[in-house]
């Protein structure tokens, strides 16, 4: 079999080598190429006979899928699978992994961080301190005693709950299905308005699906304490940025920490977030972490493996 992987996964030469070696030992023709490309035709040459396909996040059209015969499956060195055209996979009969878990505590850790900068306002301070002045005006919060609500109780929730637990926070949670172990790290589920307004920071933890697109909207924004902290490392169109950027601007919402946008980084000079100085704002980063990119290599070449002895494991489709 082909397998060709597409763009580069953030890991040495040394690591996909290894990563890499069974499937030569077992014959079988392994192509990666170290670059990134959007280029359609490029993306159909670099593909071509493959039987199965590494891709990271970048975006892989519904006519690239359909111009492979050999095609039966994509591994995905990601957690979502919305980059990719669902449509043609099935119409094709492709199968698809991604590759969960590998930035659980990257993404958890992150969350923590950025609200700790913005309960302490650490940019602020950062900036104040370069430029010759004090702390007056930046006197911050302690997290021990918030109340966090979280959106979305899945493996990455869980995760921030077990952090947000040993800093002595009071955690509410909203899902579609209530956990046990959620509710064993003392997560208190209720409604979504509830968690709004009861909340005096909520974290956003759902996947990119029709019921989560606007999930945080502008009806549901008024909900929240007007010295709440909004953050979301999950995906950019759960929340409705044209609204967040509104509340931020008129102080209906204290601060945000955003790392996922409707569009990847880099985001346009004008965008409308820009005008937020209450936003803290980082470029997609959160699951960015040298220790998970390995793992993410790792589950993306075992999903490969898995695959080529009949086992499918973290299917997707």
């Amino acid at each position: 079999m082909k397998i060709a992987m597409l763009e580069p996964l953030s890991v040495s030469d040394e690591i996909i080598v290894e990563l890499s070696k069974r499937l030569k030992d077992e014959n079988h023709e392994f192509v990666a190429f170290d670059t990134v490309t959007r280029d359609v035709e490029e993306l159909k040459k670099r593909a071509e006979g493959a039987d199965a396909l590494i891709i990271a996040n970048n975006p892989l059209p519904g006519e690239v899928i359909k111009s492979l015969d050999q095609l039966k499956f994509i591994s995905v060195a990601f957690t979502g699978i919305d980059h990719i055209d669902k449509a043609a996979c099935v119409e094709k009969g492709v199968k698809v992994s991604n590759a969960a878990g590998y930035s659980n505590q990257s993404v958890a850790e992150l969350v923590i961080g950025m609200i700790i900068s913005k309960l302490r306002n650490l940019v602020e301070c950062n900036t104040v301190v370069r430029q010759g002045k004090t702390k007056d005006g930046l006197v911050g919060f302690e997290l021990a005693g918030k109340t966090v609500g979280i959106v979305g109780t899945g493996a990455i929730g869980l995760k921030t709950a077990e952090l947000l637990k040993a800093f002595g926070c009071n955690l509410l949670g909203y899902d579609t299905v209530e956990k046990e172990e959620a509710k064993s790290l003392g997560i208190q589920y209720v409604g979504l308005e509830e968690l709004l307004k009861e909340s005096d920071i909520v974290t956003l933890h759902v996947p990119l699906i029709d019921e989560t697109i606007g999930l945080i909207n502008k009806d549901n924004l008024k909900l929240m304490k007007p010295n709440a902290l909004l953050i979301n490392c999950a995906r950019g169109p759960v929340i409705d940025i044209e609204a967040t950027a509104q509340a931020l601007k008129e102080k209906k919402l204290a601060g945000a920490a955003i790392d996922v946008f409707e569009i990847e980084p880099p985001l346009p000079v004008d965008h409308v977030l820009f005008g937020a100085d209450n936003a803290l704002l980082t470029p997609h980063v959160a699951f960015a972490t040298k220790e998970s990119m390995v793992k993410r290599a790792q589950i993306t070449f075992n999903n490969i493996y898995s695959w080529l002895e009949g086992n499918q494991i973290n299917k997707m489709l």
